[in-house]
């Protein structure tokens, strides 16, 4: 007999909650299959078996608190005990289906659609819209519906072929877990029981769904909200895009590869939206997102907490612009990757960092932690909103080393896949609203940390050099700081700092 233990729950957590278990009493399992979940306060946690066999007892219930090292229950090991009486109603079954096959649908249990894990720390969401409707016939695998976390999204797909039945609407929230709809008979079933109703063979009973599913290609039965969007807003044939997502699946990342690639297919598909105009309401009111609620929360606690306030400077980027002109094709070619102006930039910074500790810095309490590492986070605009992922270490990579860092959390953020560990524990944060056209702007601080760095656009100027006015490609930099650790002249000290190093880039490399 094997012991089912509660395990280590993380630092600083001592105890969970009992949230489901997957098996009964009597059931038989296998080495590594999921028994029970649990949650606390940050995470949530898998219990595996620890052997093949039958589950003989279940000492904790769902919504016990349990410590790491509490015995939840027992394996009885061996999966031939429980395997033997198994398959005898295996086989009776079998043999009332040859006999009485009009009562095989009935017979099927039907299977329960459940909220997946959402990610650490990440205890509730809320469901997007179905893309099948109740009744709807589905096939093992098919996507049915998004649900919407702080963080990320994640997609609940059939876990048999039968027929839908949907337990919570859109918009509700659900924790995970949770049921959310079932499905009703197998994929053997439902055929049997359809055939009686239409003669047609099965392949003709798909054109009859008109369902949101309608938009679909030859890899794919359905597309997600999310791809239908960018599908709808580009005119692109979902048939045309090459699938690289799970089970065949068309992923953001590839509709947004696939714009541009089917230009004939525009003129046809232009008029359509046009239709619809004369019947829009002046008006729409449409619930936030809970990434956008975070979001809102977080730079709204951040202006109420930190004594926030912004200091400009301006860095001629002349030097950097003709260094990365002049070896920009070989280190693509040596490196794999572009070499961008946030490699020079990042590199800038925790050259700077060095010099005034106290921007990468916190507050806790009475307490000031100086951090000895230098986490950068680099904020990401997105289709659902604003993320920071952090590129870790930044001051052991090279300038090849972190363009690639920043482009896979780029790739990561926009394709809604990026991990709570990419995203925690950043020291100061870059954000470059430059990209969008900003000329100046005053960053809001990224909580708790104390200083956040904004890029703008490079904007050809004229400047008085040595009593001559020449034209220039200039950046406003705007540095926010929290004033209760960080004092005016060290951020205008940081901020100099970071000129000088971008204006002159080979005092960086000779670390002057």
């Amino acid at each position: 007999m094997a012991d089912i233990l509660t395990p280590a729950l993380g630092e600083s957590v001592t105890e969970a909650t009992i949230a489901k278990w997957t098996k009964k009493v009597g059931d038989p399992v296998k080495k590594d299959e999921l028994l029970v979940e649990l949650e606390t306060d940050k995470v949530s946690l898998e219990v595996v078996s620890p052997a093949d066999g039958v589950l003989g007892d279940i000492k904790a219930a769902e919504g016990d608190n349990v410590v790491p090292g509490t015995v939840l229950g027992s394996v009885t090991e061996g999966a031939s005990a429980g395997a033997a009486p198994a398959a005898a109603p295996a086989k009776a079954a079998k043999a009332d289906a040859k006999a009485a096959p009009a009562a095989a649908a009935p017979a099927a249990a039907a299977i329960d659609i459940t909220v997946p894990v959402m990610g650490e720390s990440v205890a509730e969401g809320s469901m997007g819209k179905w893309v099948k409707k109740n009744g709807d016939a589905v096939k093992k695998d098919e996507l049915l519906v998004e649900i919407e976390t702080d963080k990320v999204a994640v997609e609940v797909s059939a876990p048999a072929d039968g027929v839908l039945t949907i337990a919570a609407d859109e918009g509700a929230t659900v924790t995970p877990g949770q049921k959310i709809g079932s499905i009703s008979g197998s994929g053997s079933g439902s055929s049997a029981a359809s055939a009686p109703a239409a003669a047609a063979p099965p392949p003709a009973a798909a054109p009859a769904n008109t369902g949101s599913a309608q938009v679909s290609a030859a890899k794919n039965d359905t597309l997600s909200p999310a791809v239908q969007r960018v599908v709808g807003e580009n005119n692109l044939d979902p048939k045309a895009i090459n699938a690289t997502g799970p089970k065949g699946n068309i992923t953001k990342a590839d509709a947004i590869a696939a714009i541009g690639q089917a230009p004939a297919q525009a003129p046809a598909a232009a008029a359509a939206p046009a239709a619809p105009r004369a019947d829009q309401p002046r008006e729409e009111r449409v619930k936030m997102t809970r990434l956008r609620q975070t979001i809102a929360r977080r730079l709204k606690e951040s202006q109420n907490t930190a004594a926030q306030l912004t200091t400009f400077n301006e860095v001629d980027m002349t030097n950097v612009m003709a260094l990365r002109a002049q070896y920009k094709d070989v280190f693509e070619k040596r490196h794999g990757v572009k070499l961008g102006f946030m490699s020079f930039f990042t590199k800038a910074v925790v050259a700077a960092l060095h010099e005034i500790p106290a921007v990468n810095a916190e507050i806790d309490g009475t307490d000031i932690i100086y951090k000895n590492h230098y986490d950068i986070g680099v904020a990401v605009g997105t289709d659902k909103g604003l993320v920071v992922p952090v590129l870790r270490d930044a001051d052991t990579l090279s300038l090849a080393g972190i363009e690639k860092g920043i482009g896979a959390l780029g790739k990561a953020a926009r394709d809604g896949s990026l991990t709570m560990d990419q995203m925690q524990g950043g020291t100061f944060t870059i954000t470059n609203g430059g990209t969008y056209g900003s000329l100046m702007s005053t960053p809001i601080l990224n909580a708790p940390q104390s200083g956040i760095l904004g890029m703008h656009n490079i904007v050809q100027r004229p400047m008085a050099i040595n009593g001559e006015v020449k034209i220039r490609p200039m950046m406003y930099l705007a540095l926010s700081y929290d004033h209760r650790i960080v004092d005016g002249k060290e951020a205008v000290t940081f901020l100099v700092r970071v000129k000088e190093l971008l204006e002159d880039p080979a005092r960086a490399l000779l670390d002057l």
